[in-house]
């Protein structure tokens, strides 16, 4: 990672754009700075107004002037090339050796963005063998790289063999960013975190960058170069911000302090501020306007590097993949940074480290995301295991393991669509004497046998509504038949489970059965099947006593089973 970074910086620290060679381009060798009412042909001609040598450029003047001597072996220039920001107007002067001085002059909207990333380039007057200078004065300069990265070059970016290598890896580069966003649409469509927004926010901020501060932009629509300008200022604070609203929501909670969280917040709303104030008022403050910009973003990139050593410390594991992803961005950062603010360096913008970074923050971040998604996903799924399980033991009875009435209730609409259209009530006959004889214990485990008894399967459903009462739905041809074999076998099992009893435990059964016909409530068949359990009660116990439920739920008072006579086929009773 060293060396990678090391060769990033090397081959950032270059002051040619990608693709121009140093054998074609022609660098400055003097400066001045004066005002617009100075005339430029009586300026360029004081000698003693000029900074020649290694110049520190200075924004102080309303006009800065650029003078580039041609020498014979020089290949003749036809294009002015900088890097782009905002000024008012460019003159372009071509002196000859005899005095005689051509000039145009091109506002700013006129100028046209050049294949070199981030570059403007404006056409020289006709420049022959006979011209010694070209001189350049900027109107209202707003940035220092205007002036350090001038030069004169016989033609833009050749299609050659470089320029298309270069192009091709650019579009490489972009279609790698856009990758990530197919990952983020396929996450957020399964966990909706906000992390993976604002992780797609950065992937195409910072697939923007690329696209504005290449020659990408100029291949396929050419904006006016000013226009590029202020959208890369824009994108730049967009991505910060974008970066910071990520860092914020991706790492895990209780992995970074408060403060931190909430600053991050804060620096995506300020560098949001910085870029768009800086684009739309560009020449508010001119002469330190941009270094102002630069150093403004010294506090976002301090609450990075202490948000990613607070949270490595308190071992979150999203900000290992971070740390690593944001490494070459924080780079350029600091590099900017250092180069924007200290007068005797010549800014540097480390495109070529910057496309690193975006390489770097590609791999890891969004690895980052993955496994921050995974652990979510598992961190969820077991939540909802124990949530289900949870449910589970809230519909099952402690003592026993049968369903219980709430169970019951919210299942009923389902257990009817099912075809179990038999409900029987079983109340266990003096169950009272045997917790009194043998104690809650014994009482505890007939209990428990009752409910073996009683046992579902593929045609019953068991539950117990409390005490020694028992609820059983019935589905199938053979319903009453299969209640009934249960009730019988509750004697016997009770018997083998709880030996001693003295007298056999017995139950008696109320069951109603519901016709395909009807769509009765579970209150009024269980009211109905606790009607003819009361009867069998009555009648001596330890016996059943079945109705269809058709017939209860014609009866004008919805009681027919008190006190009435039922016909042979609506009433059985067995001992």
């Amino acid at each position: 990672m060293a060396v990678v970074l090391g060769f990033g910086m090397l081959a950032s620290s270059n002051a040619a754009p990608l693709g121009a060679t140093e054998t074609t381009t022609i660098r400055s060798t003097c400066w001045m700075s004066g005002s617009l009412s100075d005339d430029i042909a009586t300026a360029i001609r004081s000698s003693g107004r000029w900074t020649c040598g290694d110049p520190i450029y200075s924004l102080e003047g309303e006009r800065a002037l650029l003078r580039f001597d041609i020498s014979a072996d020089d290949p003749l220039p036809r294009y002015l090339f900088s890097r782009r920001s905002p000024l008012a107007t460019v003159h372009l002067l071509a002196v000859d050796r005899d005095g005689a001085i051509r000039q145009t002059s091109l506002p700013a909207g006129e100028l046209s963005s050049a294949l070199s990333g981030g570059y403007f380039k404006a056409p020289l007057p006709t420049v022959d063998r006979q011209t010694q200078q070209v001189v350049v004065a900027f109107d209202f300069p707003s940035h220092r790289m205007t002036l350090e990265r001038a030069y004169l070059a016989p033609s833009d970016l050749s299609s050659g063999p470089d320029f298309l290598r270069s192009m091709l890896l650019l579009a490489t580069l972009a279609g790698m960013l856009s990758m990530p966003l197919i990952f983020n649409t396929a996450f957020y469509r399964i966990l909706r975190e906000p992390f993976v927004l604002w992780h797609s926010l950065l992937t195409i901020s910072l697939l923007l960058t690329i696209l504005v501060s290449s020659g990408l932009a100029v291949v396929l629509f050419d904006p006016p170069a000013m226009t590029l300008s202020w959208m890369t200022t824009v994108i730049f604070g967009l991505t910060v911000a974008s970066g910071a609203m990520f860092t914020h929501s991706f790492i895990e909670p209780g992995r970074l302090h408060p403060f931190l969280r909430r600053s991050l917040a804060y620096c995506a709303v300020w560098a949001l501020f910085l870029s768009t104030s800086h684009a739309a008022f560009p020449f508010v403050g001119r002469s330190f306007q941009s270094t102002a910009y630069t150093a403004a973003f010294a506090p976002v990139i301090v609450i990075f590097i202490l948000s990613l050593s607070d949270a490595l410390r308190r071992g979150s594991r999203a900000a290992k993949f971070q740390a690593i992803g944001y490494m070459p961005i924080i780079l350029v950062g600091l590099i900017r940074l250092i180069t924007g603010v200290v007068p005797a360096l010549h800014s540097n913008d480390v495109m070529i480290l910057f496309y690193v970074g975006c390489v770097f923050e590609v791999l890891f971040t969004t690895l980052g995301v993955a496994d921050r998604f995974m652990t979510i996903k598992r961190q969820r799924d077991h939540a909802r295991f124990e949530a289900d399980m949870l449910e589970r033991l809230s519909e099952r009875d402690a003592l026993t393991g049968l369903l219980n009435r709430r169970a019951m209730e919210q299942n009923f609409e389902r257990f009817r669509a099912e075809g179990y259209h038999a409900l029987a009530v079983l109340d266990l006959d003096h169950f009272k004497s045997v917790n009194d004889l043998h104690g809650h214990l014994v009482g505890d485990a007939v209990l428990k046998a009752v409910a073996q008894a009683l046992q579902a399967d593929a045609h019953v459903q068991a539950f117990r509504l409390g005490g020694e009462e028992f609820v059983l739905l019935v589905r199938g041809e053979d319903a009453q038949a299969r209640a009934e074999r249960r009730r019988q076998s509750i004697s016997a099992i009770v018997a083998n489970a709880a030996p001693g009893l003295g007298s056999p435990v017995t139950a008696s059964m109320g069951l109603v059965l519901a016709s395909s016909g009807t769509d009765p409530e579970f209150t009024e068949l269980y009211d109905q099947a606790d009607k003819l359990l009361y009867n069998a009660k009555q009648a001596g116990r330890n016996r059943t006593i079945t109705a269809s439920a058709q017939v209860c739920l014609n009866s004008p008072d919805r009681s027919p089973l008190i006190g009435r006579t039922l016909r042979p086929e609506q009433l059985r009773a067995s001992a």
